[in-house]
């Protein structure tokens, strides 16, 4: 049972322990969206400089929306999960078209936008508004799970309903900003996924999985599928001053983004060859890997093939040339710094 005085604590913890973060100073529901869509998935301390450096490329939703996606792209690069940003610049062009570039601050409006959930909405409308709609985020899952002992996995829809039931419960209808802000730090700071500080916590009297011995038990979540193994061999090819790319237009996570060309094995890395499909017009001048690359859904192992280019009339259409000093102003995924990194273009 949830103890009378769960707010006045709460509030006081965060009062106290906050993170002092540029995205809680303001009410601006823009600069609120961007910061939620940086750090889905991705660490504060990873996604702030990536907050600041957007707010500096992009000072408004209007500036968002009439950059190309491939600047937005290359801004993004290294924060990985790429459909992001590509929602997050269709979402931009929806606002300017359809709210006449006011950033909307109601949950039933901001559900609606591309790359905007359930935990995004909501947060955006009590941030910026005030709109009494809890958070359900991993942390909060995390700290309600232990706090009542709810075994239902988190990864299914009967938890997202059995969640919200007890966050319209608990939210402070008066300050339902800060009673979103205080329940997801209180679960990153304090009721962390390993050794969190039971110690000190201000409910463990009355937290479930604290008096059972269970603190490891929560949250439930079913298993995943095993990611599945890919086996790719990038070419690097050379031509004087020049390399060659190609554009992914496949509709995955790469969408839009810049690599060398490459040939998928089955199950193995090919020979040390550059194989039939090149071997007319490439020469293999040395091989680099493997580079280990871990996606949520496959892990992928890669090899870079550096290859001079003996005739240029056979190579492939979809292959672009490029000059190398011109190679940093394409957008490129993880990988491809990767391996770029471990050679001197």
């Amino acid at each position: 049972m949830i103890k009378q005085n769960f707010l006045p604590e709460l509030h006081f913890w965060y009062n106290k322990n906050k993170r002092d973060l540029p995205f809680r100073h303001t009410t601006d529901a823009y600069k609120i969206w961007l910061s939620e869509i940086i750090l889905q998935q991705t660490r504060v301390e990873q996604g702030l400089p990536y907050y600041i450096k957007f707010l500096k490329l992009f000072p408004t939703v209007n500036d968002l929306a009439t950059a190309s996606e491939e600047n937005v792209l290359k801004a993004w690069q290294g924060l990985g999960y790429y459909s992001r940003a590509r929602n997050l610049h269709h979402t931009a062009n929806t606002v300017v078209l359809e709210f006449e570039g006011v950033f909307p601050t109601k949950y039933e409006e901001l559900i609606k936008l591309k790359g905007v959930g359930d935990y995004t909405a909501s947060a955006i409308a009590s941030f910026s508004s005030k709109e009494v709609v809890p958070v359900l985020d991993g942390n909060v899952y995390r700290f309600i799970s232990r706090l009542i002992g709810i075994e239902t996995p988190i990864n299914t829809p009967k938890a997202v309903k059995e969640f919200k039931l007890v966050l319209n419960e608990l939210i402070d209808h008066k300050k339902p900003d800060m009673f979103n802000q205080a329940i997801i730090e209180f679960g990153a700071l304090h009721c962390t996924p390993k050794s969190p500080n039971c110690g000190s916590c201000p409910f463990c009297e009355s937290c479930f999985a604290f008096a059972e011995n269970r603190i490891t038990d929560f949250p439930v979540k079913l298993k995943k599928k095993k990611p599945v193994e890919r086996f790719l061999n990038f070419y690097l090819v050379e031509f004087n001053e020049s390399i060659f790319i190609t554009k992914r237009e496949e509709n995955n996570i790469w969408k839009n983004l810049y690599e060398f060309p490459f040939i998928e094995s089955k199950e193995v890395f090919m020979q040390e060859t550059v194989g039939d499909e090149f071997n007319d017009f490439l020469e293999l001048e040395s091989v680099q890997g493997p580079f280990k690359h871990l996606l949520s859904h496959q892990k992928i192992m890669a090899k870079l093939m550096v290859c001079k280019l003996n005739s240029i009339s056979l190579i492939p259409d979809d292959w672009i040339e490029i000059s190398k000093s011109k190679f940093d102003d394409y957008p490129v995924h993880r990988l491809m710094e990767k391996m770029v990194e471990s050679i001197e273009l």
